[in-house]
């Protein structure tokens, strides 16, 4: 915990081992500011059974690097950068203790972003794609039918003495991969229950994934928390490989008040679950109602970490669906008392329905994020792999542009626009970001339904008490609505959204949540002037899982902090 600086070189890591996290071993090298991922590797901080050599050679002045004991919080990756004597790093020369300002940190997320866009996992590959790499299309087919269903196939194909080493934060999870023959008659095709996936598949998938701790599970993200809600609605918490977290929805559905009872009692019944996915990290587009937005953008997510959403969220349907209602899932939690202190709970996740739907109406703006959620799409909606009908995937923006719908045009997925009020000076209260005029967004939403072919289009407006819920927004919604209904074969569906308290200060400490008289006036004068409307029902309220309430903890200024505390070791 010295101010000692060194330069690093170190060994390439070719198979990464697992181990638990221990937060009095683990260590960090950290220099002035967190490295761009430029050529970086990632290498488990913790003990591991086999030796990793890292050469070191201290020198007087040199790039930063500070070597710390963390005891608060195990972080069990850690970049190392071997370019760090471009000019990025040249600057800091003699100024360990610097700290980063907030953009240098944003451009460096976005530099992450960009650079990780190419490193891509099984998890954003067709299974064409996937059967070059592995060496032949039933290695491939194997491969999806663990992803599709939430299992990563390095750990159920690995040898058995591997898994004993797995992280015990969510036992039930690494249990499943111990009885392997009965989680593969689970998972995998009949005629390809009996195939091994081979040594060098293994081999394969463990390099393609060594940017990301060799593996999807507990590599590219990792799941530490969960919350379930009265209503059935569950969210998962997931840690990214570069310590930021995104929050993933899932929403159940029920036929009626009997399937309910007979999936939470019998663990089966007719339902739907509906998964709400983020595609950023925060979200800049600042809306007012909105949790998200008072983060800031953070930074952008790549198609791996939004498909690793989906494949979580398989995970906790599938298990919760193959356990009675008592079956227990131990998350990590932070104690409320003592931030510091690590604890575990245990939970109950009721039975969860299959997944039909996907909606990225999570965290951040998918427009600021288009090639991710376009490459996410594309996956999500093949027939062999996610296998989701391109009406039951919709993708809403606030559209910060014009030409933001039309960044979707040939995307196989139904649009959602955010429109909240119509009048300019009312959206600008509510979409602060807003630098166009209604009029002008709506043609280019126009212009874009003109060159699809699903013209489903979704109108979501949050009503808000005393805001944009009287008589006269219904009339000037359907005004407005009434234009776009005028393009050949569109189909337009108004949802409204009474809205969820996100707590907090500013514009929003004085918004309010509408009777539901209100809410059924607004709909049924919608409805009169020919508007199709549809009240959506608050869900997950009670855990903030609710829509516009999902925000993670760690901010910029966390990291700025974190920073500032390793330069003080």
């Amino acid at each position: 915990t010295t101010n000692y600086n060194y330069t690093y070189t170190y060994t390439y890591i070719d198979r990464q081992l697992h181990s638990d996290p221990d937060p009095t071993a683990s260590f960090l090298l950290t220099p002035p500011h967190r490295p761009t991922t430029h050529g970086c590797k990632l290498i488990k901080s913790t003990m591991m059974k086999r030796s990793i050599i890292i050469a070191a050679a201290a020198v007087a002045s040199c790039h930063g690097f500070g070597f710390g004991f963390t005891g608060v919080q195990p972080r069990p990756w850690v970049r190392v950068s071997h370019k760090h004597k471009h000019k990025h790093y040249a600057a800091s020369l003699g100024a360990s203790t610097s700290t980063p300002s907030a953009h240098q940190l944003e451009v460096e997320e976005e530099d992450y972003t960009a650079q990780t866009q190419t490193q891509r996992t099984a998890l954003s590959m067709t299974l064409e794609e996937l059967s070059e790499t592995l060496g032949g299309l039933g290695r491939s087919r194997i491969a999806w039918d663990c992803l599709r269903e939430g299992v990563d196939p390095y750990y159920l194909f690995s040898p058995d003495d591997s898994i004993d080493t797995l992280s015990s934060n969510h036992q039930q999870f690494w249990n499943e991969y111990k009885d392997k023959e009965a989680l593969k008659k689970q998972v995998l095709k009949a005629s390809r229950q009996t195939q091994p996936l081979g040594s060098s598949a293994l081999n394969i998938l463990s390099s393609l994934h060594s940017h990301c701790g060799n593996s999807i599970e507990n590599g590219l993200a990792t799941l530490v928390h969960i919350s379930p809600s009265s209503d059935g609605t569950t969210k998962l918490l997931l840690r990214l490989v570069d310590g930021w977290e995104v929050e993933t929805v899932l929403i159940p559905f029920w036929a009626n008040a009997k399937d309910k009872e007979d999936a939470e009692q019998k663990g089966k019944g007719k339902g739907r679950t509906t998964v709400c996915i983020s595609s950023q990290v925060g979200c800049r587009q600042g809306c007012t109602f909105c949790a998200t937005g008072k983060m800031g953008k953070l930074r952008s997510l790549t198609a791996d970490e939004i498909l690793v959403q989906m494949f979580f969220a398989q995970k906790i349907v599938r298990l919760s669906a193959n356990a009675s209602n008592e079956q227990l899932f131990s998350v990590d939690g932070i104690d409320a008392t003592t931030a510091a202190t690590a604890m575990t709970r245990r939970v109950a996740v009721a039975p969860l329905p299959p997944i039909t739907n996907v909606v990225f109406m999570g965290m951040g703006e998918p427009a600021d994020n288009a090639d991710s959620v376009r490459g996410a799409i594309n996956i999500l909606t093949r027939n062999e792999l996610f296998h989701l009908s391109a009406s039951r995937v919709t993708v809403s923006t606030v559209a910060p542009t014009p030409e933001a719908f039309h960044e979707f045009v040939d995307s196989r997925c139904a649009l959602a626009w955010s429109v909240h009020a119509v009048r300019d000076e009312l959206r600008k209260l509510l979409v602060p970001t807003t630098k166009y005029t209604m009029v002008q967004l709506r043609q280019g939403l126009i212009e874009t339904l003109k060159k699809r072919s699903l013209r489903t289009t979704m109108i979501e407006v949050a009503l808000i008490d005393g805001v944009n819920d009287s008589i006269r927004e219904a009339d000037e919604l359907a005004d407005f609505v009434s234009e776009i209904t005028k393009v050949p074969g569109s189909n337009i569906i108004c949802n409204i959204i009474p809205y969820n308290d996100i707590g907090g200060g500013g514009t929003a400490s004085s918004f309010r949540k509408p009777s539901m008289e209100r809410v059924w006036e607004f709909q049924k004068r919608l409805q009169e002037l020919g508007v199709y409307a549809k009240v959506r029902g608050t869900r997950g309220d009670d855990e903030s899982a609710a829509c516009g309430q999902l925000a993670t903890s760690r901010s910029r200024k966390q990291k700025m902090e974190e920073f500032e505390a390793y330069a003080d070791e």
